[in-house]
């Protein structure tokens, strides 16, 4: 592994954070820390030395906990910037460390905010969705032109990183209609006629009387669709001992429901999707433990339900339950990079200045947020999201989406998702073996 030698007149555990993110992970390269100007240096930060490609400095990776800081935007190379200078001089006309470390620490959402109506830090607080840059993997773009220019100045031959797509689903509800108990299966009906929605209780009843599949069972056609196009996925699936409001599944120890899971560990591997209120309950353990015996598998990754992910609360707290993996950094409401990335990285800990063993899997689409949230036909959701995927795949980055099961079934309030789905996947898979040629 080549090594890449930074000059900075100070230390401090951001840096080290930054450094070891961007040139070990994301440019595959080793790197050492001098303090002296007269070393042999290929980066150099907060100094215009001879020879060497120079950042400024900003000064935020010399703070300590969450200090009031004024991020000023701007342009590199037709890529936006944050923490940008009009000092002229520097190789890069912003501080990439301090800009980095500012959307990976989700420095911002430390601020005093009011949450949204799930608790969420909201979308709309965001730089990067006040300057119209949230669907753009800005810190994916900067590391990939980072790289061509520390091959210029430095000789080495820097090799790109391999676009890669995760496909990952949440496992809500199940089924619609089916293995609901008499109660919650009158209600519906009652519901349905309430609304006048025939179709419904045509459906149901059709359902029920196994003249129909449930519309949510998309699960063996996933299965082959994996087979098919060669996919590893990851399932969410709640679990959930009570219902709620929110947490509308069937019981897992329900033995449909634990026929489910056993077949999900089958396709791909699983992990915990907490209930609503499991975090306020403490029922996270209880939820994991539960699970882990019904599917066979320890539980060490995990996305949120309803994207409830607040920092740093809910970080330490998977901490604390032996979560080694996240996939809930993106946002309920928006579709992009709540991070600024599609890459993975781990936690740091602002208010303890540490950097955590807790990776975090950024995503940057999901179904129900680009059809309730976004109200955007299908043909227009898989636009947004192949307009990411490009820019993903042209950095080397990383592509996560979540579904559900019920959008990929055969509801008709999700007509046409399934088919623009598959057509997606096959793309996904000639993408990955084009790279693999």
């Amino acid at each position: 592994m080549d090594k890449i030698v930074v000059y900075s007149a100070h230390n401090s555990n951001r840096l080290k954070y930054v450094l070891g993110w961007l040139l070990k992970e994301r440019l595959q390269l080793d790197y050492a820390i001098t303090h002296n100007e007269q070393d042999v240096a290929n980066i150099s930060y907060g100094r215009m030395l001879q020879g060497c490609l120079s950042i400024p400095d900003d000064g935020l990776l010399w703070q300590t906990g969450k200090e009031p800081h004024n991020v000023k935007t701007g342009e590199w190379n037709s890529i936006p910037t944050l923490f940008s200078t009009t000092e002229a001089g520097y190789s890069l006309p912003f501080d990439l460390f301090s800009a980095i470390f500012f959307l990976l620490s989700r420095y911002e959402e430390y601020d005093h905010h009011k949450p949204d109506k799930h608790d969420r830090y909201p979308a709309t607080n965001s730089i990067l969705h006040k300057q119209g840059w949230l669907q753009r993997p800005l810190v994916d773009e900067w590391v990939t032109e980072l790289r061509k220019q520390l091959q210029i100045a430095s000789g080495l031959s820097i090799q790109p990183t391999h676009f890669s797509f995760q496909p990952t689903y949440d496992i809500d509800m199940a089924y619609s209609h089916i293995h609901k108990g008499v109660g919650r299966i009158v209600g519906a009906y009652m519901r349905a006629f309430l609304k006048g929605d025939l179709r419904q209780v045509a459906e149901r009843t059709k359902v029920l009387k196994k003249k129909q599949k449930d519309p949510f069972d998309s699960f063996r056609w996933l299965r082959q669709l994996h087979r098919e196009y060669d996919a590893r996925p990851l399932y969410f699936v709640l679990s959930a001992a009570k219902t709620t409001a929110f947490d509308k599944n069937i019981h897992p120890r329900h033995p449909a429901m634990m026929r489910v899971i056993k077949n999900l560990v089958k396709d791909g591997a699983i992990g915990i999707h907490p209930s609503y209120y499991s975090a306020q309950d403490n029922k996270m353990k209880e939820e994991m433990d539960m699970l882990g015996n019904i599917s066979g598998t320890d539980m060490h990754i995990s996305r949120q339900h309803y994207i409830r992910i607040k920092i740093p609360d809910t970080c330490r707290l998977l901490l604390k339950n032996n979560i080694k993996e996240d996939y809930s950094m993106g946002y309920g409401s928006h579709l992009g990079f709540r991070a600024g990335t599609g890459s993975s990285f781990l936690w740091y800990d602002l208010e303890n200045e540490a950097t955590t063993d807790l990776r975090i899997h950024p995503f940057c689409f999901m179904d129900t947020t680009a059809h309730y949230e976004a109200r955007l036909p299908v043909s227009d959701a898989f636009n947004k999201l192949n307009a990411m995927s490009k820019i993903l795949e042209r950095t080397g980055s990383t592509l996560i989406t979540v579904f559900h099961n019920f959008s990929l079934g055969t509801s008709n309030e999700w007509k046409g998702w399934r088919q623009a789905y598959e057509h997606f996947m096959q793309e996904k898979a000639n993408a990955h073996a084009g790279v693999n040629n």
